[in-house]
């Protein structure tokens, strides 16, 4: 009876603990296409084979595809969210008529409206049943996929390549035929938090890590630029100089892609489309696929600092994983997917398409490799490849005026915000934001700053530690904001919950002043005040008469660890300040005569909202 009891008490001790580890897992797709485009008519036929593996604990019952094109036409979801917006929507989704606004998609021709029709769907030859829900698709499975299992989808459809509006589509406003984003049946992300099958209204998308095998029939005199691996470049236009172009009796070539280990595959398609390419030492060969103009001279200059780019990034934010990456003329703007990106080419500046480059190459980093749901995490996408941008562009354009770090802009520009009411928190879904410009600052410039305080918080030495050791951890995976607090926690031994708590979560802001000066006749007491909703730590420094800056480090106790270094170099640490302290006082050893100048934050980093009363000059 003992052994008994003992073997009882062993099994239900390993299954609670092995509840509680709840180990990591992401599902595995492989994708097999064939697609044959009548680019006269902007349409194209797909045949795909798909084999899923379930790498869950969970049996699933149903599976689910996105079909995004399914958005761009009158009465969808985009379009019903862009005129309930109204002045707030996004102004590439609508258009002002007198005082009305008019949402673009309602006024999408019959013709030229996006379609994925789904002929059929089978799993291991067996006919299922789906049901569209705009741009979901729910298939009833035949048989459940068990855990640690796998299944294999059959499918055919035929598509309505749509106006160009939002990525994806026909006749972008630079005249690039086709932008293929987002273009196929793609499988929702299954993870622990259940199926990612958001509705596409404008904003985010999600995926699981997919292998892709893709062969795409089209007109011999297109030039295809797309975000994988070109396996015959001999036989197509535009590669090879000495290409023999395999065509068929229907005066169509036949271009093969593979990939491997990425969130989705796109493509783009012109018939003026040139190709350049050029490899990077200990990177991506880079492919440049765009429309040889005066428009776009600015493509070939940028080589040079796409080169730098890319060493930059792989020494601060980790190494790019992939063989190849693409910078194509296309789309609407820029937008990010494996391997490469669709951007507008015909840039005015070399400095305003180097800023569309990075930021869309950044994405490489914070929404492939480290690929969180955007939908859900926005500003752990946008946010980080913002902040990724403005460094290196710091560095490969410095600015004119003299600028003590790469983020005052970004900084200015948040505080302008949140003094403006309109703020809403970071901690919302993306596409559930009511205010378009407020989605841009709580995912882009919050998640942005998010990092920039975390780095005037632990130092930032400790921050590129945390950047690189995220990277290590977490590249190619679906990291959560958890995962990526844990490791700040870890590299600077610091309590940070607190912070990713009002920062992400509410909208409350920064606003930290100097209240009083007493000056005596072998000291000076400085007497702060916190009149914000977020408490921080405080850097506090004095510029002496004789030019020299002493650094004080007024810690916050909901750290529990203080910083002893950072870009300042020496720093003399203060006793804390209780975060349910409005002010707080503290003496130091020079006297009025000595004093120049004192403020909070001399290398302005901290997102304080009114930082007027920040600093004060000793007469």
């Amino acid at each position: 009876m003992k052994k008994l009891k003992f073997s009882l008490f062993s099994i239900l001790f390993s299954l609670i603990l092995s509840a509680q580890q709840n180990p990591y897992y992401q599902q595995y797709a492989k994708y097999k296409m064939d697609i044959d485009v009548d680019a006269a008519n902007f349409t194209y036929q797909g045949k795909q084979t798909l084999d899923y593996r379930n790498n869950s604990p969970d049996e699933l019952k149903v599976a689910y595809f996105h079909l995004y094109w399914n958005a761009f036409k009158p009465g969808s979801m985009m379009d019903q969210r862009v005129q309930s917006q109204g002045v707030n929507a996004d102004g590439r989704l609508a258009k002002r008529v007198g005082n009305t606004v008019v949402s673009r998609l309602s006024e999408i021709p019959k013709s030229e409206e996006g379609a994925q029709n789904i002929r059929w769907i089978k799993q291991n030859g067996k006919d299922l049943k789906f049901e569209i829900q705009g741009t979901v698709m729910k298939v009833f499975l035949a048989e459940s996929i068990k855990p640690n299992s796998s299944t294999t989808f059959t499918m055919e459809w035929d598509a309505n390549i749509p106006m160009q509006i939002r990525r994806a589509g026909r006749n972008n406003r630079e005249g690039v035929d086709m932008t293929m984003t987002q273009w196929y049946p793609k499988i929702a992300e299954y993870d622990y938090d259940g199926w990612a099958a958001f509705d596409y209204v404008g904003r985010e998308f999600h995926a699981p890590f997919s292998d892709y095998e893709v062969n795409i029939k089209i007109d011999k005199n297109y030039v295809i630029g797309a975000g994988g691996n070109l396996e015959n470049p001999t036989e197509v236009k535009g590669y090879d100089s000495n290409a023999a172009i395999k065509q068929d009796i229907s005066n169509k070539v036949t271009w093969k892609w593979t990939a491997k280990n990425i969130l989705d595959f796109a493509w783009a398609a012109d018939r003026d489309y040139s190709v350049e390419s050029f490899p990077i030492l200990d990177g991506p060969k880079v492919y440049l696929v765009y429309q040889k103009s005066e428009k776009t001279k600015y493509w070939s200059e940028m080589k040079p600092y796409i080169t730098k780019y890319f060493q930059l990034m792989n020494a601060t934010f980790g190494r790019y994983k992939w063989p190849s990456y693409s910078f194509i003329q296309g789309g609407d703007g820029g937008m990010e997917y494996g391997m490469c990106t669709m951007i507008l080419g015909e840039a005015t500046s070399l400095e305003g398409l180097s800023g569309l480059m990075f930021h869309e190459g950044a994405h490489s980093w914070f929404q492939q490799m480290l690929a969180t749901n955007e939908s859900v995490r926005p500003w752990m996408d946008e946010g980080f490849t913002q902040y990724a941008e403005d460094f290196v562009s710091y560095r490969l354009f410095p600015p004119k005026e003299s600028q003590p770090n790469p983020f005052v802009g970004a900084l200015k520009a948040y505080a302008n915000f949140a003094k403006s009411g309109k703020e809403e928190p970071a901690v919302w879904l993306g596409d559930h934001h009511d205010n378009g410009t407020a989605y841009t600052y709580a995912s882009y410039i919050k998640g942005e700053t998010f990092l920039i305080e975390l780095g005037y918080i632990v130092g930032e030495e400790n921050l590129s530690k945390i950047m690189l050791k995220y990277y290590d951890e977490w590249a190619m995976k679906h990291p959560t904001e958890r995962d990526f607090i844990h490791i700040a926690q870890l590299v600077s031994g610091m309590d940070l919950k607190w912070f990713q708590h009002y920062w992400i979560n509410t909208t409350k802001t920064i606003d930290y002043g100097i209240k009083n000066v007493k000056y005596d006749p072998q000291s000076t007491t400085i007497t702060l005040v916190n009149k914000g909703g977020i408490p921080m730590p405080i850097d506090f420094s004095i510029l002496t008469k004789d030019k020299k800056v002493i650094n004080y480090n007024i810690p916050l106790n909901l750290t529990r660890v203080w910083k002893t270094k950072d870009i300042y170099g020496n720093i003399q640490t203060l006793p804390y300040w209780a975060w349910t302290q409005q002010e707080y006082s503290f003496t130091i050893p020079y006297t009025k005569s000595q004093i120049a100048a004192m403020g909070i934050d001399f290398s302005q980093r901290l997102a304080d909202v009114n930082p007027q009363d920040n600093y004060l000059e000793v007469k």
